[in-house]
């Protein structure tokens, strides 16, 4: 089983890896976008009000200008260390020690914008760039990302059941066929529900620490529910579609 997450926009500075190698980074195939994007993210930094207007930051941010221009050189961390928020600190994967924490790492995967698709220990520096963003003159991130990440995610599901916990923009970058797919809705006391916004990365971040840490091979969503449900979790499932449902 392998657990997809979206990225954070928040990254945490440093690290103690050497510069960026991307011959080191898991999935090669993804190598001539990953480049070619980093290229330019690099030269774009050197005009920092396109830069602004082409991430959706302000000046008061741009500490991420510097950091886009500093990919090449920068420290690096792994991947499952770099992002933070609301959903990494449910995960808590630093938490995790001995066979669990190897095992997790197995099972995690990161969607990202700049590199496609990441594998928990591949080693990446701090950058700013999203699934929304719109490089000067150049196609949006789901039309450049698509021909070469959705084969090579079509191949990893063929050999691994993927839980999706990616967002609409992020999946949008690449689909996966025969996922299992994750939607967060609160459910108040009269039985009416709304859809989560921001607790839902709360709450997939629960659910992506009670599966990568769990002993069971779930191969397909009633086990991914099952496991779910042992976690404390109350799911609801259609097909390859899981529903989390929390009090309101």
């Amino acid at each position: 089983m392998i657990v997809l997450l979206p990225p954070s926009e928040t990254k945490r500075d440093g690290g103690d890896g050497p510069p960026l190698r991307f011959d080191a980074l898991g999935f090669p195939e993804l190598d001539p976008v990953r480049r070619r994007l980093a290229d330019e993210v690099v030269a774009l930094a050197a005009d920092r009000p396109a830069c602004r207007a082409a991430l959706g930051i302000s000046a008061a941010q741009d500490g991420e200008i510097d950091r886009n221009a500093a990919v090449p050189t920068a420290p690096t961390m792994p991947a499952i260390s770099r992002y933070t928020g609301v959903l990494y600190d449910a995960l808590d994967v630093e938490s995790l020690r001995g066979a669990t924490a190897v095992r997790a790492r197995a099972r995690l995967m990161v969607g990202s914008a700049l590199f496609g698709l990441l594998r928990a220990d591949d080693e990446i520096p701090a950058y700013r760039l999203s699934a929304g963003s719109k490089l000067p003159g150049a196609p949006t991130m789901a039309a450049r990302w698509k021909p070469a990440l959705e084969p090579v995610l079509a191949d990893l599901s063929r050999r691994e059941l993927i839980v999706d916990l990616r967002s609409g923009a992020y999946a949008a970058l690449g689909r996966v066929p025969g996922a299992v797919d994750v939607d967060v809705v609160s459910e108040r006391p009269d039985g009416t529900r709304t859809v989560v916004s921001h607790f839902n990365k709360a709450h997939k971040g629960r659910l992506a620490r009670a599966l990568v840490t769990s002993r069971a091979e779930p191969d397909d969503a009633g086990k991914v529910a099952a496991i779910a449900r042992r976690a404390g979790m109350t799911v609801e499932r259609d097909g390859n579609a899981l529903l989390v449902v929390i009090p309101a």
